[in-house]
């Protein structure tokens, strides 16, 4: 049961496997664009594109009883769960072991967007759990654990990468070993949540270099980062996080960047997109607007 591409990774991998997959759960098609296109789900389309003779459902919900009753059918030993996008009821949580794969160390993260939060606290490491699924959000017991190492230059399509691959490696020897492994109570006292990313959670300003950087990283992938006058900053990176300056004031103009101050340290900009144009150079997006050094890009 999965729905993005990391959930495409570890399915992947299980296909790989000894193990035999019966069935893949994923999320209704839907919509997407401006045009409205209807497209499948990541792991779908991955089915589709490899034909892959599998049984495919989408249910709208899990909590019609038809639902758990076509999963009982299949007589499952194990179901694995990964970024699925909906709770499982008891009804199915009582087929076969449901073993999820959760892009954090919990109990740090529960919830939706574990992956963008460790970037977001600059945590020194992150990884993935194998857990046994029960009622709660993210509160079954504890299977198994891989760490990764992460830095304040890691960004997020390197992590997702790396942590799906890390998440497929753990599946397999949660699997392999499921019948001696101990599984571990989460300390719920020490647990965090983080919740579903919005659009609006990548508005940023230019008051700390470090903290804009900081939200690129996390946001990138969606939903990006932009100013309040809607001017997405596609492409940067931190110049450095110390200088005092006057808030996007234009420090230096180069050859196909630009070095914009923040009220604490700057940034080094390379690829901006004003509202309904396409994505571009900020050289020639300052050319366009007649903006020089020392006017100001906010």
């Amino acid at each position: 049961m999965g729905t993005p591409d990391y959930a495409t990774i570890i399915f992947k991998k299980l296909l790989e496997s000894k193990y035999e997959v019966v069935a893949l759960f994923t999320q209704p098609d839907k919509k997407v664009g401006r045009k409205q296109i209807v497209t499948p789900p990541h792991i779908k389309q991955y089915c589709l594109d490899e034909n892959i003779e599998l049984p495919i459902y989408q249910p709208q919900t899990l909590k019609d009883e038809e639902v758990a009753k076509e999963i009982k059918d299949l007589k499952p030993d194990f179901i694995i769960v990964a970024a699925y996008g909906q709770i499982l009821p008891l009804s199915i949580l009582e087929i076969a072991p449901c073993i999820n794969l959760h892009a954090s160390l919990l109990p740090l993260y529960r919830g939706a967007s574990p992956i963008q939060d460790a970037i977001l606290h600059n945590d020194e490491f992150t990884g993935v759990t194998s857990m046994l699924m029960e009622e709660g959000l993210d509160s079954g017991d504890i299977l198994g654990l891989s760490y990764l190492k992460i830095d304040e230059t890691t960004m997020i399509d390197k992590l997702f990468y790396d942590l799906s691959n890390l998440a497929a490696d753990l599946t397999i020897d949660t699997l392999d070993r499921f019948d001696t492994i101990k599984p571990l109570k989460q300390d719920h006292k020490s647990a965090s949540y983080c919740k579903k990313i919005k659009k609006e959670n990548g508005l940023v300003d230019l008051s700390d270099a470090f903290d804009l950087v900081t939200k690129y990283r996390a946001y990138k992938y969606w939903p990006g980062v932009f100013l309040q006058n809607g001017l997405k900053l596609k492409e940067l990176e931190l110049n450095e996080d110390s200088s005092l300056n006057e808030e996007g004031k234009i420090l230096k103009i180069e050859k196909d960047h630009a070095i914009i101050a923040c009220t604490k340290g700057s940034i080094k900009l390379t690829q901006i997109q004003a509202p309904s144009k396409k994505p571009m150079n900020i050289v020639e997006y300052l050319r366009g607007k007649r903006l020089e050094l020392g006017d100001n890009l906010s």
